[in-house]
């Protein structure tokens, strides 16, 4: 006879393939042991830069418990957003994540639908969904729950998918049966390390976020230093550089969510349109995109850095 907590993990699963998500695992909520003294060296050494909420609630990123009372699971969920067509190299470049919808509201919505389905066909179920708006460490425990390992790049590697999908959580007071976490199959390789054009990546699986592209282009409200001019590779938002490179992402197969397809303006527009761009036409082509978070002002900041 199949037990609760059994029959519950294989709804769940099946509920989370249904709504369009890669793939799904899942974790005991529990205190991170192994993430603790790295994330404290991390932040030692300010590698993260003027991202200051980063030292907010040290305790709680590393234990569910502190952000969701008596929870007992993490489901880790996977959303792909690799775009069937990218921009044309005559383009100032945009993270492929940014190309439609803000991912939050999307998948913030299909994990309200899949709490609301746990809760109906379970009973009476807590929880909180999480996608990237609070202080949970998502790759950790997607790794946690067999989704992927780090790579030497600190994003999460699946072999059969690659890295370009956005990572979300519920955490749950609802014991569930538990996966394991995976090996990591990154080798000698070092291909990330090698292409990233601000040598980010200092060490294999350690980013100084002070000197990546997105952070400049995305988190930095104040001038760009002018000893990185030169070194963005065209990036105007973001930077897909060590994910681009890696051999595993031949593996990354175009997405099916309407709503991460890109605004036909968008994949047309080269570097001069990129250069005289307006605000109304900054309204029209990222009216609901990740894009807006930098602002028009922050974006003609970062077009003008890249001109020679």
């Amino acid at each position: 006879m199949i037990n609760n907590k059994t029959k519950y993990t294989e709804l769940i699963k099946a509920e989370a393939k249904r709504l369009g998500f890669l793939s799904c695992g899942i974790s005991k909520a529990e205190f991170l042991e192994e993430e603790a003294p790295r994330l404290e060296a991390w932040l030692n050494k300010n590698m993260h830069g003027e991202m200051r909420y980063m030292e907010n609630h040290f305790d709680k990123r590393l234990d569910p418990t502190k952000l969701v009372e008596d929870s007992k699971s993490v489901v880790s969920l996977l959303l792909n957003y690799y775009p069937e067509k990218e921009q044309t190299s005559e383009s100032y470049k945009l993270s492929k994540y940014a190309y439609g919808t803000d991912y939050h509201f999307v998948i913030k919505d299909k994990l309200k639908e899949l709490l609301y389905v746990i809760q109906n066909e379970i009973g009476e179920v807590s929880g909180r969904a999480f996608v990237d708006s609070a202080p949970v460490l998502d790759k950790a425990w997607a790794a946690k729950s067999g989704l992927g390992w780090i790579g030497k790049h600190s994003n999460l590697l699946s072999q059969k998918t690659g890295s370009f999908y956005f990572i979300a959580e519920l955490i749950i007071d609802l014991e569930l049966e538990y996966d394991t976490p995976t090996t990591d199959h990154c080798g000698t390789c070092t291909a990330c390390i090698d292409a990233c054009p601000t040598e980010a990546i200092t060490e294999p699986y350690v980013v100084d976020g002070s000197k990546c592209i997105s952070y400049f282009t995305i988190e930095l409200k104040e001038n760009i230093p002018s000893e990185f001019k030169g070194k963005f590779d065209d990036w105007m938002f973001g930077c897909d550089v060590c994910q681009d490179v890696c051999p595993w992402n031949r593996f990354s197969k175009p997405h099916s969510e309407p709503l991460f397809n890109p605004h036909p303006d968008l994949l047309a527009m080269t570097k001069k349109d990129w250069g005289d761009i307006t605000e109304d036409t900054f309204r029209k082509v990222f009216k609901k995109s990740a894009v807006k978070r930098t602002k028009f002002s922050g974006l003609q900041r970062n077009i003008k850095f890249l001109k020679p």
